[in-house]
């Protein structure tokens, strides 16, 4: 089984201004995809997916690939299903995993874990999501509790939100899917792979980069636990 790491990059965006050439602590936020890719042994090959030509010596400096996608696929319009299948068109394997780069709290252990569930080959799509074991409403509705008693929230049944860390595609299913006209992201048997709340964030927004870097530095302290004394 041949497994190909994809990690799309766009150099421009607007929430936050070329965030994936912004130094994230102490390294630009999108060496932390591609450290995190290179570094598993499961990965056959490894790409960055940009139309950005300039970021191809950082690219390959790094001990990745670099995919120069098409320019109508550079701008804010494009998804991650005409991007994919534009690479999927050019390069052969029988699963592709992305990994965004505005995921920089992943550990290595999460994304071999996942990798193993799409070796298992059970599954055509396989999204990460997080867990979450809270009163939840959609629309005003409650979704996983009753309005009608207070239960302890460890007993609520979870609700899972994808949060796009990592995503797993079968190749020849994705292809055959948008070819038809059907959506491939979401498309034949569907796995889902819980991440750590911790690892799940997202940077979208300037508060979500300083989420990011509060998580980055409390993993470099090794404080003790403490406890007041009673």
């Amino acid at each position: 089984m041949k497994i190909t790491a994809m990690i799309p990059m766009r150099l421009g965006s607007t929430r936050i201004p070329k965030k994936n050439i912004r130094y994230l602590l102490d390294k630009p936020l999108m060496q932390y995809s591609i450290d995190l890719a290179t570094k598993c042994s499961l990965f056959d090959e490894v790409w960055v997916n940009s139309e950005c030509e300039k970021l191809r010596p950082y690219v390959e400096s790094l001990d990745a690939c670099f995919h120069k996608r098409p320019d109508e696929l550079a701008a804010d319009k494009a998804t991650n299903r005409d991007f994919t299948y534009e690479f999927l068109q050019k390069h052969q394997c029988d699963y592709l995993v992305m990994i965004n780069t505005t995921s920089p709290l992943l550990r290595t252990e999460t994304l071999c874990s996942f990798l193993k569930l799409a070796q298992s080959d059970k599954f055509d799509t396989v999204l990460s999501v997080v867990s979450e074991q809270a009163e939840t409403f959609y629309r005003g509705i409650p979704l996983n509790f009753s309005l009608d008693r207070k239960i302890n929230s460890q007993l609520l049944e979870p609700t899972e939100k994808i949060v796009w860390a990592i995503t797993a595609w079968r190749r020849e299913t994705f292809l055959r899917l948008q070819e038809q006209g059907e959506n491939p992201i979401f498309g034949g048997k569907l796995g889902r792979f819980p991440i750590p709340k911790d690892e799940a964030c997202d940077l979208d927004v300037p508060e979500d980069w300083r989420i990011a870097e509060a998580t980055l530095l409390s993993r470099k302290s090794q404080f003790e636990e403490r406890y007041l004394q009673l």
